[in-house]
């Protein structure tokens, strides 16, 4: 895609027949793993004068482009009006690439120049002339200037490690040749400053200083930026500095980006865009406020687009959704900051005053910009404005937010007549507004001059070319049919939203209203199937993304189209859905969506190495949708937000069943990503709806969370209220799995004989009731149990039973779990290499499936083995790749254990302030998890080396 849309098979040219194959193949790859519909295919093969036959050389082209490329049903398939173009990342040139540009950071930062030089070289070689050449649409347009701004980096990046090489001459020629070419790069600049200077002729780089400066004060009205100025002075007092190594470039990787698209047919606002864009440049927060339809989006993407180089490092954005029924949580969102700006859950704050006091900490001394679009209020806001200083923040509502005195507001009001018609020649194509005038200008007035009802009309002819304008003015005349009371104190587009409405078939009127019971939620296409009960809803869900009814977002990353009603429409769609259907039809609808979302989140748990903390199944319908989970964690990675608010709506509509059993559903995925706070925020959100066995699957639960959090008395609470709970239900599955949490925590208070009656217990249950994986667990727990007690011949029976069930089970995580276990066996039994032979097997299997918590498990067991034996470095390495893993998963007891562990190996070695610092660490975590007499302990072996 790099130049001419050109394909190979291995090192062959594939040949692609005529010049409009190719650009059909270059309309699908623009749009890789998304559907791209038929008409812009049209458009991006003949532009605004299709033939008639369009349609069907479309077809024929499709069909050529599957011929010659050999693709399978699976790779290039129909979907609906347009088709979906599978690819592989690996067999696009654009990302080589990205991954070749990735790749040079890596190695550069790693210090060697040459190699990331050349992995450059080889990048810059995959350029043949212009992104998709010979495609002219806006789509292909704004995908051009992207992968032409970061090849334009690549050079910029070359040159520097030509700097950092020394070689100063190739880096003046290179950066002269790009400073002609892209004259306003402040980038190329400094750095051809730089390579003149080092060069011996300080004249000259002073030269090209003058040159910029007078550039960008007589076309911009701007001065050179901040990296300029710096270079200049530092050239001007000869600074030696200025000698060594590039010119510097603070960010060590790729800053966040995390604005919307840029809107390639914005119109209009250029006195209100220049007001916002005067308040970002003067470090200010700006509010766009004004009435539903007035743009407030539009205008705010294009100025943080605009204001992007203004702050280097980075743009967050969040919808506040703030015109939802309930605006979002301001410490969920938060924590959604955060975690973009590398702060874990693990580490997360509970409360909303930590989290805005550790965002903006991570904020301070950064040039960043936050886009907070569709605010609620100013209470939703003020946690989320960033320091004052090097930040801004651009936030849109539809309410004057007077009471955020840090804010500057910018008021919108419709467009001015000639920017409406603007705006609608651009939607259309101005050959039809220049044929009709009359007619334009009557459109733009019966949609009152408001950017979304201009539009919505402007789609409907875009999307039918054989009509004339005259033929919209016609129907806008009636008000039966036209937008009504179109006002921006009170804006009402009814009218519009039930005319639209009608003008679909019925099942998609249905699907539409219904869809607005289920929030602001972007939502993947399954959904409409199970709201209409048709699990073949791929026209429904078309005709409603043509009606511009529903909006397609984008493609997931496991590859599901999402999609999203506008707020407007939304709050329509949910209205007409209390009356055209009675409650017990709604509640029908959204119990069928939560189904899906059941079942498929079933699917993907069950793609996981057997659980042990599946419940007995509940009573809740499941509805199965076509769609099917192929990678699990990418899945539950897609969907984490969605499954929270799908149990959440499950609470609000009064479904129990369907809160409670996805909630814990989801925890194979949590306990698997140690996502801690999600896995608790589920189940605090089910427990508010309560039912006996929902109440005691739950607490069952959230006593495994509070063991890994170390909050053991929460636990032991959980854990014997679950176990009531199960009893008075008569679920003996759910009895011994919280049995068996019991067992865990009286055996780590060393209360060994209540862990084994509760460790017996739990398994007869499981005999009973068949649950073998358990039954394995539990065996080799109770003969961990007895080895604490010094019955080794007991001890090696149960953990060998226990093995032997987990390997008739094939069950490699359960068997994994049981070598670690074995491997204390062995270490008690003066048996080191059996122990650290059981160690291997158990690592190798738990790296298999990915599983890092327990392999830190395994690496701290494989610590303690090469303690014993006194081999310090094999010991620390272990130790110390074990601590930092339960350090991201905030497992404070066990790199307590390791710190300690490794303080007391250092001591033995002399090596004491090596010790200083690792029994340091180890009483802070034990006196954060208020285990005193373990900080005692390590109070007293501190006290003995100070």
């Amino acid at each position: 895609m790099l130049g001419p849309v050109t394909a190979w098979r291995g090192t062959q040219p594939v040949g692609l027949g005529t010049s409009k194959c190719r650009q059909v193949l270059g309309m699908l790859l623009l749009h890789a793993n998304r559907r791209v519909d038929r008409e812009q295919i049209i458009e991006g093969a003949w532009g605004s004068n299709p033939p008639r036959s369009a349609v069907n050389l479309v077809q024929k082209y499709v069909g050529d482009v599957r011929r010659a490329l050999e693709l399978d049903g699976d790779s290039l398939v129909t979907v609906g009006t347009g088709y979906l173009l599978r690819v592989a990342p690996d067999q696009l040139d654009s990302t080589q690439f990205a991954s070749d540009l990735e790749h040079a950071r890596e190695t550069k930062n790693g210090g060697d120049l040459d190699r990331a030089r050349q992995t450059l070289a080889d990048a810059m070689a995959l350029w043949r002339g212009p992104a998709f050449s010979g495609i002219d649409t806006p789509t292909a347009d704004t995908e051009r200037a992207r992968l032409d701004e970061y090849r334009i980096g690549a050079l910029e990046d070359i040159a520097e490690l030509d700097l950092l090489r020394d070689n100063h001459a190739l880096a003046v020629a290179e950066l002269s040749r790009l400073a002609s070419e892209h004259p306003y790069r402040e980038r190329v600049r400094e750095l051809l400053m730089i390579a003149l200077y080092r060069s011996g002729r300080q004249a000259d780089a002073l030269a090209v200083y003058q040159d910029i400066q007078r550039l960008l004060a007589d076309e911009l009205g701007t001065n050179p930026g901040h990296g300029l100025q710096r270079v200049h002075a530092q050239i001007l007092r000869a600074d030696p500095a200025l000698s060594e190594g590039a010119a510097p470039r603070e960010p060590e990787s790729l800053p966040v980006c995390q604005l919307p698209a840029d809107i390639p047919d914005f119109t209009g606002r250029a006195e209100q865009l220049e007001d916002v864009l005067g308040l970002l440049t003067g470090g200010r927060n700006a509010v766009i406020v004004g009435a539903p339809g007035t743009g407030k989006s539009t205008l705010a993407v294009r100025a943080a687009h605009l204001a992007r180089e203004m702050f280097p490092d980075g743009q967050l954005y969040l919808d506040l959704a703030g015109t939802a029924d309930v605006p979002r949580d301001t410490a969920m969102m938060l924590a959604e900051l955060l975690r973009a700006l590398g702060v874990t859950d693990a580490v997360m704050p509970d409360g909303l005053h930590e989290r805005a006091a550790l965002y903006r900490s991570r904020l301070a001394g950064r040039q960043m910009l936050v886009l907070l679009d569709d605010a609620a209020g100013a209470h939703q806001v003020r946690p989320l404005l960033p320091p004052s200083t090097g930040c801004a923040a651009l936030v849109t509502s539809r309410h004057l937010l007077g009471d955020l005195t840090s804010a500057h507001h910018v008021e919108l009001d419709v467009l001015p007549s000639e920017d409406a018609r603007a705006l609608l020649a651009g939607i259309v194509g101005s050959d039809r507004t220049d044929r009709e005038p009359e007619q334009a200008v009557a459109i733009v007035e019966r949609c009152g001059r408001l950017p979304l009802a201009i539009r919505i009309a402007g789609a409907r002819l875009a999307s039918r070319q054989a009509w004339t304008l005259q033929v919209l003015q016609d129907r806008l005349e009636d008000e039966s049919r036209r937008l009504c009371e179109l006002r921006v104190g009170d804006l009402d587009l009814r009218a519009n939203f039930d005319l639209s409405v009608r003008m679909v078939p019925a099942d998609s009127a249905r699907a539409f209203r219904l869809m607005g019971l289920l929030g602001a939620e972007t939502l993947p296409g399954w959904v409409i199937g199970a709201l209409i009960d048709q699990h073949d809803a791929d026209d429904v869900l078309d005709a409603l993304v043509d009606a511009n009814l529903v909006r397609l977002m984008d493609t997931d990353s496991v590859g599901q189209p999402r999609y999203r009603l506008h707020d407007l429409l939304r709050a329509y769609a949910a209205k007409a859905a209390e009356e055209h259907y009675p409650l017990e039809e709604r509640r029908a609808a959204v119990e069928r969506v939560l189904g899906a979302w059941l079942a498929l989140t079933e699917q993907a748990r069950d793609l996981f190495y057997p659980s042990l903390f599946e419940p007995t199944r509940g009573a809740a319908s499941r509805w199965q949708p076509v769609y099917k989970v192929v990678d699990p964690i990418a899945w539950f990675d897609v969907e984490r937000g969605r499954l929270l608010h799908a149990i959440q709506l499950a609470v609000d509509w009064d479904l129990d069943e369907l809160a409670w059993e996805l909630a814990v559903a989801a925890v194979p995925y949590y306990d698997h990503r140690s996502l801690y706070q999600d896995w608790i925020r589920s189940h605090r959100i089910a427990l508010t709806s309560r039912t006996l066995r929902g109440e005691a699957a739950l607490l069952q639960s959230l006593g495994q969370v509070h063991i890994y959090l170390d909050e053991d008395a929460k636990a032991l609470r959980a854990l014997k209220r679950s176990v009531q709970l199960h009893h008075e239900a008569g679920d003996k599955r759910g009895s011994a799995l919280a049995l068996a949490g019991l067992a865990t925590m009286r055996r780590v208070h060393g209360n060994y004989d209540l862990a084994l009656g509760d460790a017996c217990a739990a398994l007869n249950l499981c005999v009973e009731v068949g649950h073998q994986h358990m039954e394995a667990q539990l065996r080799s727990a109770i003969g961990l149990i007895r080895l604490i007690q010094g019955n080794l011949d007991e001890a090696k029976e149960w953990i060998d039973s226990g093995l032997a069930v987990a390997r008739q089970l094939r069950d490699r995580h359960r068997q994994a779990v049981i070598l670690r276990n074995s491997s204390k066996y062995f270490q008690q039994a003066d048996d080191t290499p059996a122990a650290l032979r059981c160690l291997t097997k158990a690592l190798t299997i738990f790296k298999d499936l990915n599983d890092e918590r327990c392999a830190a498990y395994t690496e701290q067991r494989v610590g303690n083995v090469y303690a014993q034996l006194d081999d310090h470095p094999r010991a620390r390495y272990a130790l110390q790749r074990a601590a930092d893993v339960f350090y991201v998963n905030a497992d404070r007891r066990n790199e307590a254990e390791c710190w300690q562990q490794l303080g007391e190996l250092d001591v033995r070695h002399g090596e004491l302030d090596a010790a200083r610092t690792h029994l340091g660490r180890a009483l802070e975590l034990w006196q954060a998890i208020e285990l005193a007499d373990r900080a005692a302990a390590v109070e007293i072996a501190l006290q003995r080396i100070n």
